[in-house]
């Protein structure tokens, strides 16, 4: 790739890498899908994110406590890795701004009116909701429903 050829990507990603803030877009255009595998949450005393690259884990964060890691739960078994509880992912297709307002609370309060936990991780594009493994196809369903039952 040439330095040209490079530059336009650049720029392309930063008119891009914006995305949706208006509460209403990002509800109307949510399309959640409910991704492959069973997920766990660990932590691990005096360790940094390098230590585990081979499990894999798809997010990590230093915590006082401990590194927290977030992975596959065959990886965390493979590994002897501690968790107490299983959760599937919901990605929601709609690229939402950093900076938006709403679409985590409006999800979140979805969830928990009927007594769903989520743990959401906000990434550059979407905005990922760990649920438990057991009501995931519910929790799709009331978040698909989202963009047509909302006032």
């Amino acid at each position: 790739m040439t330095n040209h050829e490079r530059g336009l990507q650049n720029n392309t990603m930063k008119a891009n890498a914006a995305g949706e803030n208006d509460l209403q877009r990002l509800l109307d255009s949510m399309a959640p899908e409910l991704m492959n595998g069973d997920y766990v949450f660990c932590s691990v005393k005096e360790s940094n994110s390098s230590d585990y690259a081979d499990a894999n884990p798809i997010a990590s964060f230093q915590e006082r406590e401990g590194l927290s890691l977030v992975l596959l739960k065959e990886s965390a078994d493979r590994h002897a890795l501690t968790y107490s509880n299983i959760y599937r992912c919901l990605t929601l297709g709609v690229h939402s701004s950093l900076d938006a307002v709403g679409l985590t609370a409006a999800v979140t309060t979805r969830l928990a009116e009927n007594q769903i936990s989520a743990n959401v991780i906000a990434a550059y594009f979407h905005d990922h909701i760990f649920v438990p493994s057991d009501r995931a196809d519910e929790a799709l369903g009331l978040l698909s429903g989202m963009r047509i039952d909302r006032n």
